[in-house]
């Protein structure tokens, strides 16, 4: 089947009721994870040649604007919330069938390639890869897997967003930005030096739940364009405010050495950037769906949503797979050298093409942890609970990275 054949029969069996534009918003939110780790992630090689997480904007600050543009969790959770409230309108049996449902396709791919990293780690190991090298791929694999545990909690609170949207609609998010804002305040404030330094975890659950709610409202139909508008304007405001007058960090991603971060947790700047690519995603929804009404625009939007967590899983190690064996070689610009140098920044896009080319070519085997898992046989709960205690393996090894 030629290219022109498979991009005419997958746009032919789309239904027509499919909203390509929230499909498309997911595409491009999931794109963007790879696309700044790779970007904006680095290693630098030390004597024994061990690599060991870097970022270029801690040298070339300038370009934290970069971030603003490839930090598009917010599209994310607000499409996941706006999904979400239609499927579980849809729902064939009870909340709880639901819920196991969506955990379950969380989990699978999550289970995977943690177990399969278990089972990389003593050989690499035996092959000669330094243990610290080891251990700068696991906080790697590690790095995207919280914005699952966030999302599974997040989904969990469906029926209690889906309650909230019915009776405030789009007003209903506005009590998360408010507890994030005293949060911050707190944090950052006049009084911060007497705040205890694990006051920001309260933001973790509000600060992501904030556009998941908003897409909940969406769904449901109680978001207009005014609101849109609305979040669009106040969210841009909010952003420019907390960096000109409140001077929050420039960066919506964490920069080695710096003392504040804005993502872990989400500071109120995170939500102010969210509002507006909320506002800016319902404001373009309707062109957005136009535009993939073509076919060569369509198919690679529905690959990417069914590869949506291997994407997510794996795409640090796609970036590994290339770096771990370029370290035997010594220096190589732009994979492992410092990110602090104008010959890396020319280098580093010319890597993005291989890091992708990997990531197809792992994706090809590791797309089957998204498949559903075979029937509760006496050998498939064996290499469930075999996956399980490789993944727990895991997770005590990158728990001991600090």
């Amino acid at each position: 089947m030629s290219v022109r054949q498979l991009v005419s029969r997958i746009d032919a069996r789309t239904p027509e009721h499919r909203d390509r534009a929230v499909d498309g918003l997911r595409a491009l939110a999931l794109l963007a994870v790879p696309t700044g780790h790779w970007l904006l992630g680095g290693f630098t090689l030390d004597g024994e040649g061990a690599l060991h997480n870097a970022s270029p904007l801690s040298t070339f600050a300038v370009f934290a604007p970069v971030s603003w543009v490839l930090q598009m969790l917010g599209v994310f959770f607000l499409v996941g919330g706006y999904a979400s409230v239609l499927s579980y309108g849809r729902r064939p049996s009870t909340t709880r069938a639901w819920l196991r449902g969506r955990m379950v396709r969380l989990g699978r791919p999550v289970l995977g390639v943690t177990a399969v990293w278990a089972l990389m780690i003593p050989v690499l190991y035996a092959a000669g890869v330094p243990e610290a090298t080891l251990r700068t791929g696991a906080k790697l694999v590690i790095q995207p897997l919280w914005f699952v545990g966030v999302y599974a909690v997040v989904t969990a609170l469906t029926p209690q967003c889906v309650r909230l949207a019915g009776k405030l609609g789009g007003w209903a998010a506005a009590p998360l930005i408010g507890s994030v804002a005293a949060v911050d305040l707190l944090r950052y404030g006049p009084y911060a030096d007497a705040v205890p330094s694990w006051l920001g975890v309260l933001n973790i659950l509000p600060g992501w739940l904030f556009a998941y709610q908003l897409g909940v409202s969406w769904g449901l139909g109680r978001l207009t364009r005014r609101g849109a508008r609305v979040l669009l304007v106040g969210g841009t405001v909010l952003f420019a405010a907390l960096l000109l007058v409140f001077h929050y960090p420039a960066s919506m991603v964490g920069v080695p050495g710096e003392a504040r971060t804005n993502s872990h947790p989400p500071s109120l700047l995170v939500l102010a950037l969210a509002a507006a690519q909320s506002g800016a995603a319902l404001l373009l929804h309707g062109r957005i769906g136009r535009a993939l009404r073509r076919p060569a625009l369509w198919a690679p939007v529905v690959v990417i949503n069914l590869s949506a967590m291997t994407i997510l899983c794996w795409h640090q190690t796609a970036m590994l797979a290339a770096a771990v064996p370029a370290s035997f070689a010594g220096a190589v610009q732009g994979l492992t050298t410092s990110p602090d140098t104008a010959g890396w920044l020319l280098a580093r896009p010319a890597w993005m093409p291989l890091f992708a080319a990997l990531l197809v070519l792992i994706a090809r085997y590791a797309r089957r942890f998204e498949e559903p898992w075979e029937a509760g046989t006496h050998g498939a709960r064996a290499r469930r609970a075999a996956a399980g205690l490789l993944a727990a393996g895991f997770a005590v090894f990158a728990l001991r990275l600090a």
